[in-house]
């Protein structure tokens, strides 16, 4: 059985979307229109191209399909997919807008360079449903990426904003379900303290690169002192001024240096919006485990009432009861009815509860599959992430290493 189902994993890999089509997010547009409230707005439009690998490994050029889609739509999608399927992590979208930059960046939603950034985080989150062994088989994850027209009336009509579960009932869960898989409180807690740990990393980052900023352009101050000094010495002057050049060139260097390090907080970010997926997950097994409690609370109600009924005691205090007492009891026939009632009510109780332990032990085996999925994908990118930010670092250093070894040189020849 086992094997059975690491082959069906397995099979499900090679039938990824991924492997069967190239997906890109290829560039993004400033576009003006008018709102679902007639209202004048300004949006960016992502376009979105789609080519079949098959044609290609054929060595035949297959033909690129392409479509726009609006950030709202990638919301929509997303929301969708989270509704759909609640026992998967599902994978995160770009920030709305910038949070956690350094003070120089804008934190505009229609900056250039942002737009760029969120392009790219766009195009992640395709691959990672087109990746993912059950996300990428579905139908309506396809039509965005293939159907231009009409794919939002198909996704409402899947009915996805009915099966959404309101915040009050998440929160009345929470607090009073009785009986919580540890292994999902843990993982909420460790979700909160994954999502705490990178907000406090960025912070840092962004305070860094601030002190970096003003360190580098400061140097261009080395500069101008070089390049007037230069202009009043004779023996020295052509020194100096290749000193300054060098400088000069170091403190312009920052600007794309913060820029390329911006991609590194972006993937440290996707992680920080992971943390809420996980604890998606974990919300909607409480929900479940709460459902399951109420339900066998109510089954054990109406099964203490049909046995008090059938012997003509009343065990628990209750206003049915003293009304009974003042208003007199009940004749033999009202009583058979009762208990008739009753006895439906409470196989059908047993079913629905049977049912509902059912769904729960599904849950739990499709979640925790998918968690485990999502730990390896984790460990795996933030790994490369850390080992690339380091990378670039150590670049970084050795290019101010430099220039002071070039301006060394400058000055040894004067």
């Amino acid at each position: 059985m086992l094997h059975e189902s690491l082959f069906s994993s397995s099979k499900k890999m090679e039938d990824c979307l991924a492997k069967k089509m190239e997906i890109t997010v290829s560039e993004a547009e400033k576009r003006t229109g008018r709102n679902a409230m007639n209202i004048q707005e300004t949006y960016t439009a992502y376009l979105i191209e789609t080519r079949a690998v098959e044609s290609q490994s054929e060595g035949q050029c297959a033909p690129v399909e392409s479509l726009w889609r609006r950030y709202s739509e990638f919301e929509l999608l997303r929301n969708y997919l989270s509704v759909t399927y609640p026992h998967i992590v599902v994978p995160p979208l770009p920030e709305k807008r910038a949070d956690f930059v350094w003070h120089k960046l804008s934190a505009d939603n229609m900056d250039p360079d942002f737009v760029e950034r969120r392009r790219i985080g766009l195009e992640n989150f395709l691959l990672r449903v087109a990746s993912h062994p059950v996300l990428c088989q579905d139908k309506i994850f396809y039509a965005f990426l293939m159907q231009e027209g009409g794919w939002k009336e198909m996704v409402n009509e899947t009915g996805f904003q009915l099966k959404a579960d309101s915040r009050l009932k998440a929160l009345n869960a929470t607090f009073r379900v009785k009986n919580p898989d540890k292994r999902f409180t843990e993982l909420k807690h460790y979700s909160d303290e994954l999502q705490s740990v990178i907000s406090h990393l960025l912070r840092v980052r962004a305070r860094v690169a601030d002190r970096l900023y003003g360190v580098y352009k400061v140097h261009g101050n080395y500069g101008r002192v070089f390049s007037e000094w230069s202009a009043i010495e004779k023996e020295m002057g052509d020194g100096l001024q290749s000193a300054g050049h060098h400088m000069d060139v170091y403190a312009a260097s920052i600007d794309d240096i913060l820029e390329e390090e911006e991609h590194y907080a972006d993937q440290l970010k996707e992680y920080l919006f992971y943390a809420e997926a996980l604890r998606a997950v974990c919300r909607k097994h409480e929900l479940m485990q709460y459902d399951l409690e109420m339900a066998a609370q109510d089954l054990t109600s109406k099964k203490q009432q049909c046995e008090e009924l059938a012997t003509g005691t009343v065990r628990t205090f209750s206003l049915k009861g003293m009304t009974s007492k003042l208003f007199g009891q009940e004749t033999p026939e009202q009583r058979e009815a009762k208990i008739k009632v009753l006895e439906e009510q409470i196989q059908e109780g047993e079913e629905q509860l049977k049912s509902k332990n059912l769904e729960g032990r599904d849950f739990v085996k499709s979640a925790w599959a998918d968690i485990e999925r999502f730990k390896e994908q984790k460990n795996h990118d933030l790994k490369e992430a850390l080992i690339s930010y380091a990378v670039m670092q150590i670049s970084m250093c050795k290019k101010g290493i430099q220039v002071w070894t070039n301006a060394k040189e400058c000055f040894s020849k004067m």
